[in-house]
């Protein structure tokens, strides 16, 4: 996978967002909105952490690269 860079431009809407299913959002949902910018950006390192850990999501680990996107984005500054 080419490494990403500062003009990447990754964003929540196109780039994070669909790397949480419906699912995922619904289980999580009483403590945080994963389909909300402002909830994931205020829980952005948890939810790194709970998907390196394996505690999320409860049906199998993420793919590296799509756990390599989210913390890119995070490194990135979270842009909208």
């Amino acid at each position: 996978m080419p490494s990403l860079g500062e003009g990447d431009g990754l964003s929540f809407q196109r780039d994070i967002k669909p790397l949480f299913r419906t699912k995922d959002r619904d289980s999580m949902l009483a403590a945080f909105d994963l389909f909300d910018y402002a909830d994931v950006v205020e829980h952005a390192d948890a939810i790194v952490g709970s998907l390196r850990s394996g505690q999320m999501p409860c049906d199998g680990a993420w793919p590296a690269a799509q756990l390599d996107k989210l913390q890119h984005w995070i490194d990135s500054g979270k842009p909208a």
